[in-house]
């Protein structure tokens, strides 16, 4: 058994690894935090629907069926996470697709030096609080933080703040959550 885990570790590595360095050789940095991000999308799609993530190895179906199903599902992102996930399918493992994201999120520290501050606000921040939420993990981590904006008016005000997976939410919709279960 430990013998298997460690095989799967060492892929987890390797689709990592190939993903990383596709996506740099492509267009550097922001092909690298543009995979990521994307990456981060389908596995919340695969989250959110269960008949897409069984389908993805689903060993009923040929290898051929099951990156078919990827080239279609995920036309619009990366070529390099397509192939890649491509491959993962056919392999019928595409459910390591988090731990692979794990691994390539590592890689940003390790390759580029940079950790990536996700920030989803009901408003745009303002250039004083962009410099505070940057400052804090660059002398927490030591590496330059790299700041990713999205708008989401749906929780309400607030912030919620992922560092290198480790995720703070202080958002309204979420204390208003908190209130009403207790």
């Amino acid at each position: 058994m430990a013998t298997n885990r460690l095989v799967v570790k060492e892929e987890v590595a390797v689709y990592a690894s190939v993903l990383f360095d596709a996506a740099h050789t492509a267009g550097g940095q922001e092909a690298v935090l543009e995979v990521r991000e994307q990456m981060g999308e389908i596995i919340r799609l695969m989250r959110a629907d269960l008949e897409l993530t069984q389908s993805l190895s689903n060993p009923d179906f040929t290898p051929a069926q099951r990156k078919e199903l990827v080239e279609g599902t995920f036309a619009d992102c990366h070529l390099a996470l397509r192939e890649v996930l491509a491959v993962m399918a056919e392999r019928g493992q595409a459910d390591l697709l988090p731990r692979v994201f794990d691994a390539y999120r590592e890689l940003l520290g390790d390759k580029l030096g940079i950790c990536v501050v996700d920030v989803t606000t009901a408003v745009p921040l303002d250039d004083g609080l962009r410099q505070l939420i940057t400052e804090k993990p660059e002398a927490d981590l030591g590496r330059r933080a790299v700041l990713r904006e999205r708008i989401d008016a749906s929780i309400l005000g607030g912030i919620i703040m992922d560092v290198d997976g480790n995720y703070i939410d202080a958002s309204m919709i979420s204390q208003l959550n908190r209130a009403r279960n207790v």
